[in-house]
């Protein structure tokens, strides 16, 4: 009996659901392409003569440059919608826009977008394989699996790690992608932040729940900040910035509870003095920047993934 590893992926929508053993060879495939990517050795040829196109409804300049070099790595041809200059803009609806790429048989479509199962409602209209790349409070799959690989990549193992996620939990699909990847693994979750932005109703994902800083970072392996996502907010969720980091930034003093050598995260991009002071997330505890280059081979690999899968259905 062929084994989940072998079982063709047609889409990356969400990770909720995904087994192990879907999961880890997708790490160890990024694995690869992080040490390819760091000699220089890439082969073009994985998606020589493939299309991919990145249709972004959200701004995340970051998000979309990681997947345009992964895509462009491997030898695809990759093609940027500006979607505000689109005719989504002058009222064409998501189906259409299904419709009109279908018409262009791409390969693959990397699709962000503020409404939840946006990207499944295009998966199940075109042709080509989706990649979710953030769908509003839903997932963030591909976040979540290059915070795993750089964890793994420290740790050698993610079972049996203790995992904060501080801050705004409610609105993240940062966080519940990490949720789901890291229990699956066999991490232990903890999330941490005011009432106002930690539902309760989250424990159902297998996680515990803290409301203050120094009962939540207590020996933590892993301290992952996220950003305050004003867009999502209604006002009155926080008193204001400056005293939401007096109780929930992450400072030296606050680190120090986890344990020694824990390393410090953030999805990007930071805000500075709100939800992390500057000298941690400089400091040699800080993996952000190791975050962002796991990006471009988290994003190879999965482009990598789907691809042979389309080819061999």
């Amino acid at each position: 009996m062929a084994s989940s590893s072998d079982t063709p992926i047609r889409h990356l929508l969400g990770l909720e659901g995904m087994p192990p053993d879907q999961i880890e060879p997708l790490l160890d495939l990024a694995e690869n392409y992080a040490l390819l990517n760091r000699s220089r050795k890439v082969s073009r040829d994985v998606l020589r003569g493939r299309t991919l196109i990145n249709l972004f409804f959200e701004d995340s300049t970051r998000t979309r440059t990681s997947f345009e070099l992964a895509g462009r790595r491997l030898g695809a041809d990759v093609i940027n919608m500006s979607v505000a200059q689109s005719s989504v803009n002058k009222g064409e609806t998501l189906l259409d826009t299904a419709a009109t790429l279908n018409a262009m048989q791409a390969d693959l479509l990397v699709v962000r977008h503020s409404q939840s199962g946006a990207p499944a409602l295009l998966a199940r209209k075109v042709d080509a394989s989706v990649v979710n790349a953030g769908d509003g409070m839903h997932e963030h799959p591909t976040q979540a699996l290059l915070d795993a690989l750089t964890i793994r990549r420290h740790y050698g193992h993610l079972a049996g790690l203790t995992v904060a996620i501080c801050g705004d939990v409610a609105h993240s699909r940062v966080a519940r992608s990490n949720i789901h990847l890291l229990t699956t693994m066999g991490s232990k979750v903890r999330v941490v932040g005011p009432p106002t932005l930690v539902p309760g109703a989250i424990r159902h994902l297998g996680v515990e729940i803290f409301h203050t800083m120094e009962d939540g970072l207590k020996d933590a392996d892993v301290v992952m900040m996220l950003r305050l996502q004003h867009e999502r907010m209604s006002s009155g969720l926080i008193p204001s910035p400056r005293e939401y980091f007096r109780f929930y930034g992450l400072n030296q003093k606050r680190l120090a509870l986890a344990r020694p050598k824990a390393l410090v995260m953030h999805p990007g991009p930071m805000n500075r003095g709100v939800e992390i002071d500057s000298q941690v997330a400089d400091s040699d505890q800080s993996v952000i920047q190791e975050q962002v280059e796991m990006g471009v081979a988290v994003r190879m690999a999965v482009l990598d993934r789907l691809t042979r899968s389309r080819h061999s259905v």
